[in-house]
């Protein structure tokens, strides 16, 4: 799948019009999201480091937060996430739900957080997110029938969090 998909086009040309340095990248491994390919992409292709903002959608949200785990960002936007497999082969095969999670990391190598969400994500329990929320006290952006973001063409809640916290 290219990262050119849904909403994320027209979020790359809106954030570079207010001056943001972007990178949106297909990741290797892109079906699968294995944590053993996309972390390492993160890290050694991307360099995302200190001055970062990690957005991350679905697959992309659980290994922004494996990142943090390890490493320091400047902040992170969760969309849909998931903490665990949800009971999924696929999900399973990505490793990102194989070792604890370690909350207290996610929230010290980083500035902010946010958890952008549906409230009614078709693909995500709601107890995905309620949990994550209680773990790393992000702001919450929870979309009133936002689903899981799929259909979606523009995202002006996501941009406006994005300026406001980062401009």
């Amino acid at each position: 799948m290219s990262w050119a998909f849904a909403w994320t086009p027209w979020l790359k040309t809106e954030l570079e019009k207010q001056g943001f340095t972007t990178s949106f990248e297909t990741f290797p491994d892109s079906i699968i999201a294995r944590k053993e390919y996309w972390l390492p992409f993160l890290h050694d292709y991307l360099k995302a480091g200190k001055g970062d903002i990690l957005v991350g959608w679905s697959s992309g949200a659980v290994a922004a937060m494996r990142y943090a785990e390890r490493h320091k960002i400047r902040g992170s936007v969760l969309i849909s996430p998931s903490y665990t497999d949800l009971d999924n082969e696929l999900e399973r095969q990505s490793g990102y739900f194989v070792e604890p999670w370690n909350w207290g990391k996610i929230r010290q190598n980083q500035e902010s957080i946010a958890l952008v969400y549906g409230d009614n994500d078709p693909y995500i329990p709601q107890d995905q997110f309620e949990f994550i929320a209680k773990q790393l006290n992000p702001t919450l952006i929870k979309i009133r029938k936002g689903e899981h973001f799929i259909e979606r063409q523009e995202f002006p809640e996501l941009l406006d969090y994005i300026y406001r916290t980062y401009s």
